[in-house]
């Protein structure tokens, strides 16, 4: 299980950190998750910024400084997302707000094209003992979404297993578009 047993601390949109208990169970509205790894702080912020293709997908430019803008695009679909970096903080924080969005996915309503624009992720990382402790929110992407049971399957693909495993082995599991 991805989760640190002592308790991993997730952090809300007040800025506070609360306990999660070992139940999977959401208790906040946004989706929210945290992973426990074996690389150090600033591993984790190098892998959320200008590591993203290692473990998500590749984007058009690197985020490098609040302001930059990187498309990340699913191939062989037409699907992207735009994020804009709002907080950089190394080995801390970064956070991104969507700019642009076209999620356009077989078998689901038009509606979902455009429910991440505006939405924010936010990964706040800290050293927890002799583990790395990375908790993302990702504001605005909420149950009632049409999108959510979707974007939760992925973003508990893509947090959860990929980046993990890119911060533990060296090693993700990134989209590559096959």
């Amino acid at each position: 299980m991805h989760l640190s047993w002592k308790g991993c601390a997730v952090f809300m949109t007040t800025g506070a950190l609360q306990r999660k208990s070992r139940s999977k169970n959401m208790t906040m509205e946004n989706y929210s998750e945290c992973i426990s790894v074996s690389a150090n702080p600033e591993a984790a912020y190098h892998a959320l910024t200008q590591g993203i293709a290692q473990w998500w997908t590749k984007p058009d430019h690197p985020i490098a400084k609040v302001g930059d803008r990187a498309k990340f695009t699913f191939p062989p679909g037409k699907s992207y997302w735009t994020f804009e970096a709002v907080t950089l903080i190394p080995g801390e924080r970064v956070e991104m707000k969507c700019v642009e969005a076209l999620h356009l996915h077989e078998g689901q309503p038009r509606e979902i094209e455009q429910e991440w624009l505006g939405t924010k992720v936010i990964w706040q990382i800290w050293r927890e003992g002799d583990r790395t402790e990375i908790a993302l929110e990702h504001i605005g992407l909420k149950p009632e979404l049409l999108c959510y049971d979707i974007c939760r399957q992925g973003w508990d693909f893509f947090f959860a297993d990929s980046l993990k495993a890119y911060l533990d082995t060296g090693i993700g599991k990134p989209h590559t578009g096959n």
